[in-house]
This record gives C-alpha cells, sequence and structure tokens, in this order.
C-alpha cells in the first residue's frame, strides 16, 4: 500500500536521551539542556527546527530556535526552571519562504522575468499572514498589497526588496507555515531534581552513638546538640542509618557475634519489635516531639535529613506475624533469613516481592516512605536496591514523586555496573560507586571519566563516600593520617557530591586482619567518642567543604579534565565554570607515605590564558600564592607538609 503520510523531515540522533527516550535524563533546577540532532530533508528546500519544552501535564510549549551546524547537524538549549518531569521534542520543517528568498535571489539578474516566482512568494506571504495577529497581519497584508500594485505596474525589484526585505524577514520569522515538516514523537523525558541532588556534603552518624557517656545509648537531644558542630565543619546532609525499634530475637552482639550479651544494642538493619516497625522510632531514642525539635534544629541550621529506607525486618517485626506472606519460607515451613554468602544475617527476614499480595506488600512500602516525607526527611539512601525488582523503584519512586517531586533516592547498589546503571535510570537521583576502591591514577581517570563525561552523566550522579560503616579500605587502614586527606580531597573535589561517615574526621582506622571492616562496629554497639582528640582532620574537612561553598567550579558534576603530570603517584585535574569565570586544579598525591614531585601541564587555552601571560595560583588549603607563567608549573607534595594543592587560577 502507497503510504498516505510520511514524515517529511528526517528528525535522527537526538541527543541527549537514554536507551531511545525509554528513561529520562537527569538535571537538576538551573542547569542547561543542549540539545542536539541530525535534521534533514530530500531535496534543496531551506529547513528551521525548533526546540520544544515543558512540564510534563501542560499544554503550551515554550519554543526556541536551534542552529544548524556542520553535516546538518542541528543545536539547540533550554533551562529547566522547576523541580519535576519535563518533556522536550523537536519540529524540523521546510521552510518555504526562506526557500523562496534563496531561490529569487539567485534567479534575480538582470533581464530575468520573475513574475511566476512573485506569485508563488506571495501565496506563502498570504498563509502566513492569516496566522498573524493585530498589528501584524495588518502589516504584512499592507506589504503584500504594495507588492501586488508594483508587480501590476511592472515594478518587479520594487515587489522583490518588499518581499525579502527585513520588516518582511523579521514577521516571517514569527509566523512561518510548518506544515512540510515532522514533530519528534514520543517526546523525551527529563527528571528534574532540586540542586543538592548534584552538590552536597554528606555526613552519616548513628544517632545512638552521640551520647558523652560510655555504652550508654544517645538520644535525639543528643544528636540535636552535635548538629552544630556538623554544621561547623560544613556539612549540608545529615544521614541517619536506621532509627527504629530493634529486634530481640537472633540479635548480633559486638563485631557481628551470633550471640548478643545482655546490654547489647544490635543491628539498626534488623527493624522492628513490640514497639513497632518502620514506621515507629526506637524508644530509647527519644519520642515523636524529640524527632521534631530534631527536624527542626536542622531547618534552622539549612541541613537536610536522609534517611536510611532498609527493607529488612526482624523475627519480632510485626508485619511476620500480621502478612507471613510477605516474606520467604523453606519447604518446611519457616522463615528463610536473609544470607549473602559466607554472610548470614539470622536477625533479618527479607521481603519477597514476588509474594501473592504484591499490591498489599509494594503499598506499605510506598506508605513507608510517605510516613517519613511527612515527618520531615528529604532524602532516602535506600539499603541495597539491586536485590529487589527494579519495576518496583521504578513504580514506587514515581509514586513518591507524584505527590513529593522534590524528593531524593539514593541507590546503595555496590553491585554490577549494568545493574548500578539501570536503578538510576529507572529513579534513583544518586548513586553510590567503586570510587571507594579506585586509588591510582589511571584507574581514577577513567573511572571518572566514564561517570561524568560519557552517555552516563546525562542520568547518573555518584556520590562519592571516602567510608561507609561496612567499608574501610585498605588505604585508610594502613596509610594513616595522610591517606584520609588524600581521600578527602579526591571526594570532595572529583565529585560535586560526596560523603563520610562519622570518624573519619578522626582517622578511625582499626579494622578487622584481613578485611575492610572496622573492628567493634559502630553497626553492633554504641560508640563514643572524643571528637577532639589528637591527630583529627577536622580542620581539614571544614575548610575542603568551605571551599566547595566558595568555589562554583567545584559544584558542577560533569566534565573533569585531567591534567598531564609527569609523575604516576600525582594526579591533577581541573573543574571550570562555562564562562570560566571560576578555574579550580586540584593536585594529589595519592601516596600516603611518600614525597612525590612533578611537572604539572597546564592547559593554558582551554583557561583562556595566553602562553606568555603571568597569572596567578592561589593554594586554597595553604593560601599560598604562586605567579606562574607559561605551559608547565612544578609541584612537590610531601606527607610531612602537605599532600594536596585546591589552586584557584587568576588572571591578573
Amino acid at each position: 500500500m502507497v503510504p498516505q503520510d510520511y514524515p517529511r523531515v528526517i528528525i535522527e540522533a537526538v541527543e541527549p536521551q537514554v536507551d531511545g527516550g525509554r528513561f529520562p535524563i537527569k538535571r537538576v533546577v538551573g542547569e542547561k539542556v543542549a540539545v542536539s540532532a541530525d535534521i534533514y530533508k530530500e531535496g534543496h528546500d531551506k529547513l528551521a527546527a525548533v526546540l520544544k519544552v515543558r512540564k510534563v501535564g501542560e499544554k503550551k510549549w515554550q519554543e526556541s530556535p536551534m542552529t544548524q551546524g556542520d553535516n546538518d547537524r542541528w543545536q539547540g538549549e533550554f533551562t529547566v526552571t522547576a523541580v519535576g518531569r519535563w518533556e522536550y521534542t523537536i519540529e524540523g520543517y521546510a521552510e518555504r519562504y526562506l526557500s523562496w528568498v534563496d531561490e529569487i535571489t539567485k534567479k534575480n539578474v538582470g533581464g530575468a522575468t520573475l513574475g511566476s516566482e512573485l506569485l508563488e512568494g506571495l501565496v506563502i506571504l498570504k498563509k502566513s499572514a492569516t496566522m498573524a495577529a493585530g498589528g501584524d497581519r495588518t502589516r504584512m497584508n499592507s506589504i503584500i498589497a504594495a507588492m501586488e500594485s508594483a508587480l501590476a505596474a511592472g515594478e518587479q525589484q520594487g515587489a522583490i526588496d518588499m518581499g525579502i526585505g527585513s520588516v518582511m524577514r523579521s514577521m516571517m520569522a514569527r509566523y512561518p507555515d510548518r506544515s512540510e515538516g515532522y514533530e519528534l514523537a514520543p517526546t523525551l523525558k527529563i527528571m528534574v531534581n532540586r540542586p543538592i541532588t548534584r552538590f552536597a556534603s554528606w555526613y552519616e552518624f548513628f544517632p545512638r552513638s552521640q551520647g558523652t557517656v560510655p555504652y550508654r545509648h544517645g538520644t535525639l537531644q543528643d544528636c540535636i546538640r552535635r548538629l552544630r558542630a556538623i554544621h561547623a565543619m560544613g556539612f549540608d546532609v545529615v544521614y541517619l542509618p536506621p532509627i527504629h525499634p530493634i529486634g530481640h530475637s537472633f540479635r548480633k552482639g559486638k563485631n557481628n557475634s551470633l550471640v548478643a550479651e545482655p546490654g547489647d544494642v544490635g543491628s539498626p538493619w534488623a527493624i522492628g519489635n513490640e514497639n513497632g516497625g518502620h514506621m515507629a522510632l526506637e524508644p530509647q531514642l527519644g519520642t515523636w516531639d524529640d524527632w521534631d525539635q530534631f527536624v527542626a534544629t536542622c531547618r534552622e541550621l539549612e541541613i537536610e535529613i536522609a534517611l536510611d529506607y532498609v527493607m529488612n525486618c526482624s523475627p519480632d517485626h510485626p508485619y511476620v506475624s500480621e502478612h507471613p506472606d510477605w516474606f520467604f519460607h523453606r519447604p518446611d515451613g519457616s522463615f528463610k533469613y536473609a544470607e549473602n554468602p559466607p554472610k548470614k544475617y539470622q536477625d533479618v527476614y527479607p521481603l519477597n516481592f514476588g509474594t501473592s499480595d504484591r499490591a498489599g506488600l509494594w503499598q506499605e512500602m510506598l506508605k513507608i516512605f510517605l510516613f517519613w516525607v511527612g515527618k520531615g526527611v528529604t532524602t532516602f539512601r535506600v539499603d541495597n536496591p539491586h536485590t529487589k525488582p527494579v519495576p518496583f523503584w521504578e513504580w514506587v519512586i514515581g509514586e513518591v514523586h507524584r505527590q513529593h517531586p522534590e524528593v531524593i533516592f539514593l541507590a546503595e547498589a555496590f553491585t554490577k555496573p549494568k545493574m548500578m546503571r539501570l536503578l538510576a535510570k529507572a529513579g534513583f537521583a544518586q548513586s553510590y560507586t567503586y570510587f571507594t576502591w579506585r586509588n591510582e591514577k589511571q584507574e581514577l581517570t577513567d573511572y571518572v571519566n566514564e561517570l561524568t563525561s560519557g552517555e552516563m552523566k546525562e542520568y547518573f550522579t555518584g556520590n562519592f563516600f571516602a567510608n561507609t560503616p561496612d567499608i574501610l579500605p585498605p588505604i585508610l587502614q594502613y596509610g594513616g593520617r595522610p591517606a584520609f586527606i588524600i581521600r578527602a580531597v579526591l571526594a570532595a573535589t572529583l565529585s560535586s557530591v560526596y560523603g563520610i561517615y562519622s570518624g573519619y574526621e578522626l582517622c578511625e582506622s582499626q579494622a578487622i586482619p584481613g578485611k575492610e571492616e572496622y573492628l567493634d562496629s559502630e553497626k553492633y554497639e554504641i560508640k563514643v567518642r572524643d571528637w577532639k582528640a589528637p591527630g583529627h582532620i577536622v580542620q581539614i574537612i571544614t575548610l575542603i567543604n568551605n571551599i566547595r561553598h566558595d568555589s562554583p567550579a567545584l559544584q558542577t558534576y560533569n566534565n573533569v579534565l585531567f591534567l598531564t603530570t609527569d609523575n604516576p603517584k600525582i594526579i591533577a585535574y581541573a573543574k571550570m565554570t562555562e564562562d570560566r569565570s571560576d578555574i579550580i586544579v586540584c593536585i594529589v598525591n595519592l601516596d600516603p607515605f611518600h614525597k612525590h614531585y612533578t611537572t604539572l601541564h597546564v592547559p593554558l587555552a582551554t583557561f583562556g590564558i595566553d602562553e606568555d601571560e603571568q597569572y596567578q595560583a592561589h593554594d586554597l588549603l595553604s593560601d599560598e600564592r604562586y605567579r606562574w607563567r607559561g605551559p608547565t608549573a612544578y609541584v612537590e607534595l610531601s606527607p610531612s607538609t602537605k599532600m594536596a594543592h585546591i589552586i584557584k587560577i587568576r588572571r591578573w
């Protein structure tokens, strides 16, 4: 069958998009979306294209013209201005007026008779005039009438001049005939989050360890007092592990012992007892009034609250008796506890998301999210999301965002790369990363480029945690204070979103021999700390966070520019704002034991600096200022003096 209709303009190879438009790209409020596409058509017609964007649910499109580059590649951009789901598309069309202008201009040579061409032009002009409004329509009709009079009087050149003149061109640009074109369908989607999604400093702490008396359970009032010091260090987000009642059955003892001694507090991830489950507070932490005061203090200090969302239930959780079908069972009918061989978690029953009561379970999980949003939580760090069905995450995040588009979801998924990427596509705004295990220059370079320069940057934001309660990487176990400085600088400057788990600022490094786990882990006991212990790096952490807040370049996530150094133990990279008003160069010694030196190669042209121009390199960590000239600079870094530079480049 002969096709009755078909696209008259080809639009293909549209960027950005994720999996052919199956998932949305990600942005934060105020960020630009630069769109490009191949747009072309048979024949020699001039083309025009517009970029169209709107919030999902709105009827009216916001339009902006696209510009044509080489080889039929067109570009355009727009800025997203509000949280929520947006959509965009491209409309390309044959620009009949400009095609006519091009044709009649080429034909308008001495002695040429162009009456027929002028009549064709008048048809085009009249059609656009019918679309014009008010005064524009009057002006267009007036010019058209004057052209007809000139043509009738044999004044061909006068008619041409009026038809292609600047007045008519400007009005025709406002009222083009788009009938011979195509609009890309379906539309492409954008998930727009709050700016804190892309720029934030996270601090994780266990509320029960915030007291000052050893072995005594901390309270929310203790946490409120601790918030001042956390705020003073420059952190934007406090992340709390589970704060719910902890089960009694098979409670874990210190160092993950299978037998708990009297007074052992157990793992917060074994949620639920006679005092409630996921929508209850551990009574020893305090009351709901205490929680409300904690939330109010965070808001006063402009700190946001991230809560661990854990879909684990202790054997004592109310769900176990009320909804036994929500759990896995062994052939003998007993409940199946969680395992990650060789690890066993007898104190935890995992939920079965394939249960016959799927609707009941999924709705309850949504209810928990919405409950804590109502209690002032703005971010959820989701525990092990890769062990739950991805369609569940796509559904539940969508449901939460339907009511609260401002909520942020962080995936704690140390798993296979493809699953990490899929979770981000499905709705998680942030993800943990492999940064924790990337220590060498080339592997850091390759990994950060993968995250921030390739396709992943369109949907994946890596939150660079330097440590976690589960992970004490070897470099921190053996590298001493210099290693903690190295990793803090790298995490805080390679990514615009980073975090530390409390105790990092004290350089806590005692591990279980042969493992990447803390000895006397806070996951199983209360740990009261001396926050002024000798050797702490509180001042350095504070300075790094202050530098981040004062440097717009460090608030950008994408396009880290790695610089050449002659020493494999020294890594250097730059970040800069689009207008180059803020240029930051970071140089880090990756060896916590030895002094290293190198020649740094400075990309002067990229920075907008002339070859023979003198410029200032201001080290924001030490407040030292250097006068540099030319494309190279000597750098020396040592554990005994300084392990890193964070340099602001200034032109004189």
